[in-house]
């Protein structure tokens, strides 16, 4: 762990949780890693995600379909069989979900920009995929020669003559495509990659742009790469520039497919943890990674079951679908499940090379504390956080839970895992939404986030093994979770409380020593006290029928912690007095 302090030092240092001879979490998951680590090749996620990223994917088009089918055909190549023909005693089936679409689907097929009068093709869809906006519609044959209006605010559109043109701006589409279109303009082009994506080094990449679907305007957007932009921009300068568009895209009525598997849990079926991997996105990392990590652990997880190696008292589920969108559906059609959700990890970009990408791999936690004071070892990624409030705040054991496991898996592998405060954005939100403990595995930062340079070659199969690897360990030891293994996660949520405070009493005595306020400093230790004292409490979730003596650990836990909480505070007044 960081900063030298160890998680068995501090286990045998707490009064309350002393050494003994009974098995810890760590002997627990152990027993599930020899059994995964051996299984947990990355064929399987490799190979799909190098199938998956071929295609440019949304609901309904032919790239998300033609993955639902591959998902599905090896799902049954593993023994799943379809509920509807499954038997009772069947504990491996699947199912495939079919909804009308209110809009129509979108593929893009074809398309070209050039600057008339030169030879200069500034984009093609060949090697640019990601140039033109989600839901344009397709040129007229042979494609359309326009005059460019560059403007540089909204605006400008007022006093500008737009009909029939083509504007240009370096901005978000969603500040000008309405008044660009209402305007007269026959489509937009736009340049606007933030700064993560290194643009000036990766010159040729275009981060994916979308208009809103509209019966009324058939019209069309495209994003330029930074190279694109500065050659645009050149030819502007030297006075009025004509372009040719030429763009052919398909959209069209279609059905929206989820694919829903389950383990059917052999104890507590009506207990379970879900998976969830989003299918829709044109990248290779975001997200076809998290598609074929998690088939491959609903594979292993098929071969384990089914010869004896595992058992899994609980039911697990892995979800296929739309982001954030096919999760709230199953979160809230209960009566299409037949068990309660425990626990929700969304796998989303999953796979990356981080020697090619930069960042590293990441666990976003439920709210906690560092989402509202942000500091020391805790930072967000570059996509960003709103800071939260006390009432956000959703104390539970999984965050330090998965940590353990996860950096018991880097360990092994010395591979790079490090965690990042609550920002939301993926899979992992309805569930938090719907009150259920839920969180994010993912990379950040990643150069190539939504550009169409997120291809095949910057995914890592040693990462796939090792998320997939943590994933499935993690799962196995929640599904199969009892009594003993309660009193193990209270030991090691507690270890985790000493350390946190101990790191956080050390920055609030440099804070105070610089002159900050001791009443803030004290609301913070303050608030870790607290989200640490009720996630103590969820102990007990995992066992609701357990005997006294878990209730009366978790309560001697949560008064131990008062109590050096305490302390803390009358040490951090000490050094108050002091300045």
């Amino acid at each position: 762990m960081k900063n030298g302090i160890k998680l068995a030092v501090i286990l045998c240092a707490t009064t309350l949780l002393s050494c003994s001879d009974s098995p810890t979490l760590t002997e627990t998951t152990n027993t599930y890693f020899k059994l995964v680590r051996p299984e947990f090749k990355g064929d399987v996620a490799y190979e799909t995600t190098a199938f998956v990223e071929k295609y440019w994917r949304v609901a309904g088009n032919t790239g998300f379909n033609e993955s639902v089918y591959r998902i599905v055909a090896q799902l049954e190549e593993a023994g799943y069989v379809l509920e509807a023909k499954a038997e009772p005693t069947d504990r491996l089936t699947y199912r495939i979900e079919t909804r009308e679409m209110d809009k129509p689907t979108w593929e893009p097929v074809d398309g070209s920009l050039s600057i008339v009068g030169t030879d200069e093709i500034l984009l093609e869809q060949s090697t640019n995929r990601n140039m033109v906006f989600l839901n344009s519609t397709s040129t007229p044959k042979g494609g359309v020669v326009a005059d460019v209006v560059p403007i540089e605010a909204v605006d400008d559109l007022k006093s500008k003559d737009v009909k029939g043109k083509i504007v240009f701006a370096e901005m978000s589409p969603r500040r000008l495509y309405s008044s660009a279109i209402e305007a007269g303009a026959i489509g937009i082009i736009t340049y606007d990659n933030p700064a993560y994506l290194q643009p000036e080094k990766n010159k040729t990449s275009i981060q994916f742009r979308r208009l809103p679907y509209d019966e009324k305007y058939k019209t069309w957007g495209i994003a330029l790469s930074y190279e694109a932009k500065e050659k645009l921009k050149q030819a502007i300068a030297a006075g009025p520039v004509k372009v040719k568009v030429d763009i052919t895209t398909k959209i069209y009525p279609s059905e929206e497919l989820t694919v829903v598997a389950n383990v059917n849990g052999a104890l507590l079926p009506t207990e379970s943890l879900v998976f969830s991997a989003h299918i829709q996105e044109p990248g290779a990392n975001d997200n076809a990674t998290g598609v074929g990590t998690q088939l491959e652990m609903a594979m292993i997880t098929a071969k384990l079951l089914k010869s004896g190696q595992l058992e899994a008292k609980r039911t697990l589920t892995f979800l296929w679908g739309d982001e954030i969108i096919s999760t709230h559906r199953y979160i809230t059609e209960k009566e299409k499940r037949t068990s309660e959700i425990n626990w929700g990890i969304s796998l989303d970009m999953v796979g990356e090379n981080t020697a090619e990408i930069g960042g590293s791999f990441l666990i976003e936690k439920m709210p906690d504390p560092s989402a509202i004071w942000t500091r020391g070892e805790d930072k967000h990624s570059e996509w960003g956080g709103e800071k939260l409030a006390l009432n956000d705040m959703k104390p539970h054991y999984l965050n330090d839970f998965i940590i353990h496991v996860f950096e018991d898996q880097g360990a092994y592998a010395n591979w790079e895992v490090n965690t990042n405060p609550f920002e939301g954005g993926s899979d992992h939100t309805p569930f938090l939404k719907a009150d259920i403990p839920g969180l994010l595995l993912w990379h950040f930062t990643d150069q190539f986030y939504h550009t169409d340079n997120d291809r095949i070659d910057k995914v890592s199969k040693a990462s796939l093994v090792n998320v997939g690897t943590a994933a499935l360990v993690s799962a196995y030891t929640l599904i199969n979770a009892d009594e003993e293994t309660a009193q193990q996660l209270l030991t090691m949520l507690m270890a985790s409380a000493t350390i946190r405070m101990n790191k956080e009493l050390e920055l609030s005595r440099a804070a105070v020593a610089e002159g900050k306020a001791i009443d803030e400093e004290e609301e913070i230790l303050n608030a870790w006290s607290d989200w640490y004292q009720q996630s103590f409490a969820t102990v007990g979730d995992v066992v609701p029928d357990s005997d006294e003596s878990l209730s009366d650990r978790i309560s001697k836990a949560q008064a131990e912690l008062e109590a050096l909480n305490d302390s803390f505070k009358k040490k951090l007044k000490a050094r108050a007095s002091q300045n």
